[in-house]
């Protein structure tokens, strides 16, 4: 921390570590950085809006100054550098009065459903990830929201709109360059909501980095070689923060790793009889009284969500207990009805998470379905891919680019479990094949965990 925040921050809770870097932008000489209460005032203005509202009765009494007086200071300072063209989004002040958690989730419940069609859990997940992104800094853990639909027209890029009236500091992404969004976060810690993933993600590794990294507080950081002068030098980009995906089809466009740390929105097209009213013609007063009701929300329950242990189900995985901590702390605050809510939520879509992205388990399981059904110990790779194949109902006999899966796609996914194929004798042949002791151990690991998906 800056030497001179030291007497202004000391003994507030909780602690804060402002960037010690000023604000004024460019000042490379020591009569150009501010000094004295100056410095202090500048790296205020840096906070948040919360940050700021938590410390600023203790921060003008140290500075022996109304709070009045530093209020107007710092907002002459954020006036001068908050422009459009350094900040994407509008700042929003906490609401006076105090607010009901379960009123404020109720209300972006409604406002979902009033411009989506989302089941009931779909929503409550959403209003809960984007109630997240108020209480940011109080998380170690960032669940991404993954928006997928199998076809267009299904309310994707229309649940990011959605998300924008609501999350904090929004920032539109998609098609910006990975450098870009490594000092947007830096500077902006900004909740980034990215469309049309599909379209460009798969092949870039940048943005793969940016996106799993930025899932744990703890590992949320990037390196990078960044030019100065005519050498160039390392530098650690942060990337935490809340982000939200959308595309068609994302599991098969996105790595498990990637699919694996998100909340999963699984969207359908709406059918005739189905309304909801256009997004173009909202009553834009409900997201306008939401967000600083969400403001007051991190201002007065960041820390009770900081210190919360929620009971986490124990038919989730390890993974997705680690997406759905953060929100079922967040429901916590809410009380018992939403925390059941919240519960009924992460039980429904984990269960079809992985029915939709865990392609590796589908194929274990049909593998163990085919062994059962021939009475065999042993198959060959022929046999069993004309097996897998046959059922029309499954993705095996178009996996492949329309094309049946081949013998080395097979291999590939049972490579992970460690199972390979080995030479089966077939009366006086040695095709390649797969006995089924080797499948016994992936089997028993994998195909044995039920999700009640009430």
């Amino acid at each position: 921390m800056n030497d001179t925040l030291k007497p202004i921050f000391a003994g507030m809770e909780p602690p804060y570590s402002p960037n010690p870097e000023p604000i004024t932008e460019g000042a490379d000489t020591a009569q150009d950085k501010p000094t004295g209460h100056e410095a202090v005032i500048a790296a205020l203005a840096k906070l948040s809006p919360i940050e700021y509202d938590r410390i600023r009765v203790n921060a003008a009494a140290k500075l022996r100054i109304q709070v009045k007086t530093l209020d107007a200071e710092v907002k002459a300072i954020r006036a001068k550098f908050d422009t459009p063209s350094t900040l994407p989004f509008q700042e929003v002040e906490p609401c006076e009065t105090p607010i009901e958690p379960a009123i404020v989730l109720n209300s972006i419940v409604a406002a979902i459903r009033r411009y989506l069609i989302m089941e009931l859990e779909q929503a409550d997940a959403m209003a809960l990830w984007v109630m997240h992104s108020w209480v940011i800094d109080a998380l170690e853990v960032s669940p991404l929201l993954i928006v997928t639909a199998p076809e267009r027209a299904c309310g994707k890029t229309q649940t990011l709109t959605v998300c924008s009236h609501m999350v904090a500091r929004p920032l539109s992404a998609a098609n910006s360059t990975s450098s870009f969004l490594f000092r947007a976060i830096d500077l902006w810690k900004a909740t980034l909501l990215i469309d049309e993933v599909d379209t460009f993600m798969k092949h870039n590794d940048d943005m793969k980095g940016i996106i799993n990294a930025g899932h744990t507080r703890s590992s949320a950081f990037i390196g990078r070689t960044v030019a100065v002068g005519d050498t160039h030098e390392p530098r650690i980009f942060p990337v935490w923060g809340a982000k939200a995906l959308a595309g068609i089809a994302l599991e098969k466009h996105l790595p498990d790793s990637t699919m694996s740390r998100g909340i999963v929105l699984n969207l359908r097209r709406k059918l005739p009889h189905e309304k909801v009213e256009r997004l173009r013609h909202a009553n834009r007063d409900v997201f306008e009284s939401l967000r600083p009701q969400l403001a007051r929300f991190a201002l007065d329950y960041g820390e009770e969500v900081r210190s919360a242990k929620p009971h986490l189900p124990d038919q989730l995985s390890d993974r997705a207990q680690d997406n759905w901590e953060p929100l079922l702390a967040i429901a916590s605050c809410a009380g018992p009805e939403w925390f059941d809510r919240a519960t009924q939520a992460a039980l429904k879509l984990s269960h079809e998470a992985d029915s939709l992205t865990n392609t590796g388990n589908e194929l274990l399981a049909d593998v163990q379905e085919i062994f059962e059904a021939k009475n065999k110990d042993k198959i060959t790779t022929s046999e069993l891919i004309a097996a897998l194949i046959d059922d029309e109902e499954k993705s095996w006999a178009t996996y492949n680019r329309g094309r049946p899966l081949s013998p080395r796609q097979l291999a590939n996914m049972l490579k992970p479990y460690n199972i390979q194929p080995r030479t089966v004798r077939v009366l006086n042949t040695t095709p390649k094949g797969y006995y089924r002791i080797d499948f016994e151990d992936a089997f028993s690991r994998y195909l044995t965990r039920e999700l009640d998906p009430k």
